[in-house]
């Protein structure tokens, strides 16, 4: 995938910012609820969705506190078939916190600052200056964000047992920030092992971390997941892949934001009009074979076809709108267009 300046833009304004954070909010506490209504994941599987979403939604709020006031600097936007931050951002995220201590004993006591403040708004009854609000926005940032709450380049999950009647042992997922797309994906890995898998859990996370950290074709990702550890024999693998978030600051080739960028520059549909690509992936294990020379053969999962299956969600106004530009690519989907509550957001 070729890297362009437009994968790491800068929007505007401030203003514009603002209007970005509440649309990519609101999308996915709706994608959330929406995922759990079409049962597009398991029980369990929407238990985890909802944890990686929530590391997702804290994440860009903490991006949003972190630039609110900040004069110089301002946050990377993929506008190229993601709409999510650059990746980059979440490594920022992640590196200041680490260095948190630091930061904070540069900051300005936070008492003094109340009262400076107290003593503008009441006594000389001015407004506060942005350089001041960038401390007060520092402050909140250094000393409430958690590092442990950040959507990291590979977030690993925890190995849980299988239900009774189910073909498989153990469960486990993991979600990952692919660095060439900018966008989020959650993964779920059924298995079984042979192995001790209390004493082999950091073994399988590590293997995990080093062959599904980035997107790849799924049968590819489970052949080398399989190749690093002999004794697990996965069962089903499933990768769902966040976006594009098609809105109005997307500049990319793709016919469903072309037609919401075009539907709003003739005004039929209002500034803050959105649609939510999602894909779904899965494959499946079926027969073995034997891989490896005389001394070394090891037993691997012959895997089924990868099942793709494509979503788009949007409000019904937008729905509307696709089905009159956009039908040939409607009609690829795995189901009609899901609908999602309209956003509406004052324009000054």
């Amino acid at each position: 995938m070729i890297t362009t300046p437009l994968d790491s833009a800068v929007l505007n304004s401030k203003e514009q910012y603002v209007f970005y954070h509440k649309m990519v909010d609101f999308v996915l506490k709706e994608l959330i609820v929406s995922v759990q209504q079409e049962k597009l994941c398991t029980h369990q599987e929407l238990l985890l969705f909802k944890q990686y979403s929530d590391l997702l939604l804290y994440s860009i709020e903490a991006m949003r506190i972190k630039y609110m006031y900040d004069e110089e600097d301002n946050m990377k936007v993929d506008l190229t078939d993601s709409g999510f931050p650059n990746y980059l951002e979440f490594r920022y995220l992640y590196n200041d916190l680490e260095l948190r201590k630091e930061y904070v004993n540069k900051l300005v006591d936070t008492d003094s600052l109340k009262e400076q403040f107290l003593d503008t708004l009441l006594q000389k009854k001015q407004p506060i200056k942005r350089i001041d609000l960038f401390k007060a926005s520092s402050i909140i940032y250094y000393t409430s964000v958690e590092k442990k709450y950040i959507f990291n380049r590979f977030v690993q999950g925890k190995i849980s047992t299988a239900k009774e009647g189910e073909n498989y042992q153990y469960m486990t997922s993991w979600g990952f920030y692919d660095v060439s797309h900018n966008r989020p994906f959650i993964c779920y890995l059924y298995f079984d092992y042979d192995g001790k898998i209390e004493k082999d859990k950091e073994k399988i996370y590590e293997a995990l971390k080093e062959s599904a950290d980035r997107e790849m074709s799924l049968d590819t990702m489970a052949y080398s997941i399989d190749r690093k550890l002999k004794e697990i024999h996965p069962k089903h693998i499933k990768r769902i892949d966040l976006g594009p978030f098609h809105n109005v600051f997307a500049k990319d080739e793709n016919e469903i934001t072309h037609a919401i960028l075009g539907g709003i520059a003739e005004k039929e549909i209002p500034l803050e009009s959105y649609a939510l690509s999602l894909k779904i992936d899965e494959v499946f294990s079926g027969d073995t074979f034997t891989e490896g020379g005389f001394f070394s053969k090891q037993t691997m999962q012959k895997w089924s076809d990868v099942i793709q299956q494509k979503y788009v969600l949007a409000p019904h106004r937008i729905i509307q709108l696709l089905y009159n530009q956009t039908p040939r690519t409607l009609d690829k989907l795995a189901k009609p267009p899901i609908e999602l509550a309209s956003l509406k957001i004052d324009v000054k």
